[in-house]
C-alpha cells in the first residue's frame, strides 16, 4: 500500500545531499554490502537456476518510472472470448539466492529496499536487483509466471503460477503509456491496461476497498539556485491501473494460500474510531466536503490529487493504514476476520516485489507449492514463523527513514525563512495539550508542528491560522511554528 513518496530530481545541492548522507549514518542504513555477499551475488548472477518451461514467446512488457532498473514485474494482457487473460511475471529471486547463504542472511538483515529522495538502498546487491534478476528488456530471465483469467466484468475465474523462462520485449514508463492510451494509439496489451484497470477499480468499489492515489512530493532547487521549492505531483491514471494488476495478483495469491492451508497474509484491521474522527477533523480543516453518512472510500474517490488541499488530505489518509501486519498460518487457514486487509476489503498478500521486499520471495514459493499440490520447501516452512517480526522491524525502519526525510526536506526548504508568517490550517491537536498541534501550510506543501506559548487559548481546530516560523534546523531536523503574534515557544 502507498506511503508518502518523496522525489528529489534536482537534489544536487550540497546542503541537501550532505544532510541526507548524515541522516543515513544516523539511521544506521547499511549502504555497503559485505564482500562475501557481493562475491556470492556475482557467482549467482552468472549461474541462475533457469526453469525448464519456456515462456519467452509471451511478449511481456514492464511499466515503471523511466529511470528504474530494479524491475520486479512484467505483464501481458489479452482479450478472450469471455473476458481477459493476464500474464504477470515476477522476478524469481530464489533462482539466485541459496537458503542460508550470504545473500539470504543479508536480505534478512535489510528486509526491504529503503528509498531516500536522492537514492535507494537496495535489498539485494545491484548485480542482481538491477542486473541478472531484473526483468530488463531483451534478456531471458527466470520468473514466477502468473496466469490469471478474468470474466467480462474483471472477476477472477482461474489463477495459477509456475516457474518459467521469460523475456520482456519493452520497458515502458507511465507517462508514455498514459499518452498512448489518451491518444488512442496504444497497442492492445497497453490499451487493455486501462480497460482491465477500470474494471478492477469498479470491483474494488463494490467490495468496499480503497486505493490511495497519494501524490508524490517533489523538491527542486530554484532556477536561481537560491533555496528549494516543495510541491505535489499527482499520480497518472496509468499508475493506478498498473497497481490494480499487482493488487489482483496479491489477492489471487492470498486465495491460493487460504485454499492450501499455508501462507503469510498482509493484514490490516479496520481503523479505530479515533483515527476516523481525526481524519474528519483534517477534512474539515482543509475544507474537504465529507457529507454526513458518506463512506470514507467515496470521499477518497471524489478527490482531485492535482489540488493542493486534496493532495494534503490524501497524505493524511495514509494514517488509516497504520496497524498493518503479517499473519502466518500453516496447517489451517485463519478465521476470516483475521485474514482480511481492510483497505483491500479482501485477503491479500505481498508477492509481486521480491527484488525490494523480503517476504515476497517466500510468498512466491508458497504459491508455487499450492498450485503443484506439494509441501512447502523446508527453508520456507522454517522461516515462516519469524517473518512477521522481521518484516515489522524492517517496515518500521523504512517508515522512520521516510518520516526523517520529510522532516529534513521541510527544514532545508524553510531554513532561510525563520520569522516569516504563513497562512495555514490547524488539522490536529495534541491530545494532552490543545495549545499545540499540527498545521498544514497553504504553500509550500508542508505539514508541521505548531506550539503556543502558555498561557494561551486552544488552537482553532479546523480553522485557518496565520503562523510564524520559529525554527527550521536541517541538522536536527526540526521545523516549528507558533501562532503569529506570539513569542517563540520553548520546545
Amino acid at each position: 500500500m502507498p506511503r508518502r513518496h518523496l522525489h528529489a530530481p534536482a537534489a544536487d545541492g550540497t546542503l541537501l545531499r550532505d544532510a541526507l548522507r548524515r541522516l543515513r549514518v544516523r539511521l544506521d542504513v547499511p549502504e555497503e554490502f559485505p564482500a562475501a555477499v557481493l562475491a556470492e551475488a556475482r557467482q549467482a548472477a552468472g549461474h541462475p537456476r533457469m526453469p525448464e518451461l519456456d515462456a519467452t514467446g509471451i511478449p511481456l512488457l514492464t511499466i515503471d518510472p523511466p529511470t528504474s532498473t530494479d524491475l520486479d514485474q512484467a505483464m501481458h494482457l489479452a482479450a478472450r472470448a469471455d473476458g481477459y487473460r493476464v500474464h504477470y511475471a515476477i522476478a524469481d529471486v530464489a533462482a539466485f539466492v541459496t537458503p542460508g547463504g550470504a545473500i539470504d542472511a543479508e536480505a534478512h538483515r535489510r528486509v526491504t529496499t529503503l528509498y531516500f529522495p536522492d537514492e535507494r538502498v537496495p535489498l539485494h546487491p545491484q548485480v542482481l536487483s538491477e542486473g541478472a534478476a531484473s526483468l530488463l528488456p531483451g534478456q531471458d530471465r527466470p520468473a514466477l509466471l502468473w496466469r490469471i483469467d478474468l470474466d467480462a466484468a474483471g472477476s477472477v475465474t482461474a489463477a495459477d503460477v509456475r516457474r518459467a523462462r521469460v523475456r520482456s520485449r519493452a520497458k515502458l514508463d507511465y507517462a508514455a503509456v498514459q499518452r498512448s492510451i489518451d491518444a488512442g494509439t496504444a497497442e492492445e496489451p497497453v490499451a487493455l491496461l486501462q480497460k482491465i484497470g477500470l474494471l478492477r477499480e469498479e470491483l474494488e468499489r463494490d467490495r468496499g476497498g480503497i486505493s490511495l492515489n497519494v501524490p508524490e512530493q517533489e523538491i527542486e532547487q530554484r532556477p536561481d539556485g537560491d533555496g528549494y521549492v516543495l510541491d505535489y505531483r499527482a499520480p497518472l491514471p496509468a499508475e493506478g491501473w498498473n497497481a490494480q494488476i499487482s493488487l489482483l495478483t496479491g489477492m489471487a495469491a492470498a486465495d491460493l494460500m487460504l485454499r492450501s492451508g499455508a501462507g503469510i497474509l498482509r493484514t490490516l484491521p479496520a481503523a479505530p474510531a479515533a483515527a476516523s474522527d481525526r481524519l474528519r477533523r483534517v477534512a474539515e480543516a482543509l475544507r474537504i466536503d465529507w457529507p454526513a453518512g458518506t463512506p470514507y472510500p467515496d470521499v477518497i474517490r471524489s478527490l482531485d490529487p492535482h489540488r493542493p488541499d486534496h493532495a494534503a488530505f490524501l497524505q493524511e489518509c495514509t494514517s488509516l493504514l497504520r496497524g498493518a501486519g503479517y499473519t502466518v498460518f500453516d496447517g489451517a487457514a485463519p478465521a476470516p476476520e483475521h485474514a482480511e486487509h481492510a483497505a483491500v476489503a479482501a485477503p491479500y498478500t505481498h508477492c509481486t516485489a521480491p527484488l525490494r521486499r523480503l517476504v515476497d520471495r517466500y510468498a512466491g514459493e508458497i504459491c508455487l507449492s499450492a498450485v503443484a499440490g506439494e509441501p512447502l520447501p523446508d527453508w520456507v516452512r522454517t522461516a515462516l514463523p519469524d517473518l512477521p517480526r522481521e518484516m515489522s522491524a524492517g517496515t518500521q525502519h523504512a517508515n522512520q527513514a521516510e518520516r526523517e526525510c520529510v522532516n529534513l526536506i521541510e527544514a532545508v526548504l524553510l531554513k532561510d525563512r525563520v520569522g516569516e508568517v504563513f497562512d495555514a490550517f490547524v488539522i490536529d491537536l495534541d491530545d494532552r495539550d490543545p495549545t499545540s498541534g499540527t498545521i498544514h501550510l497553504k504553500s509550500p506543501a508542508v505539514v508541521a508542528r505548531v506550539k503556543s506559548v502558555p498561557p494561551a487559548e486552544p488552537l482553532p481546530l479546523g480553522h485557518p491560522l496565520p503562523v510564524r516560523l520559529t525554527a527550521a534546523d536541517p541538522a536536527t531536523p526540526t521545523v516549528l511554528f507558533a501562532p503569529a503574534g506570539q513569542p517563540d515557544p520553548v520546545d
